[in-house]
């Protein structure tokens, strides 16, 4: 796929915890299989940007919301390659993290 998108760096560390997060509740295996599914979802919407939605309940930004499990991928759209600003558990405090990343 030729399709591609850049992680910002609170993006990556999100990733990061995620994986940390899963393999200490359950296991790595299931870690890589989570890691693996946001990873093809992001190259999806690499390909795909109008995939997502906006969430002005949430943010006034140029971001759009795509969710994979129970988490949320907040991308700008209008970047190439796609940017990703951050991977978020949707039962965070989104609205609040969000203020200060975008």
């Amino acid at each position: 796929m030729s399709s591609r998108y850049s992680l910002a760096p609170q993006a990556a560390f999100d990733l990061v915890e995620i994986w940390r997060y899963i393999k200490e509740q359950t296991s790595a295996t299931t870690a890589d299989r989570v890691e693996s599914t946001i990873r093809e979802r992001m190259a999806f919407l690499a390909g795909n940007p109008g995939a997502g939605h906006r969430r002005k309940d949430l943010t006034e930004q140029a971001v759009k919301f795509f969710p994979v499990y129970s988490y949320l991928i907040v991308y700008r759209p209008d970047t190439k390659p796609l940017q990703i600003a951050s991977i978020l558990h949707g039962r965070r405090h989104v609205e609040e993290i969000l203020k200060g990343r975008l």
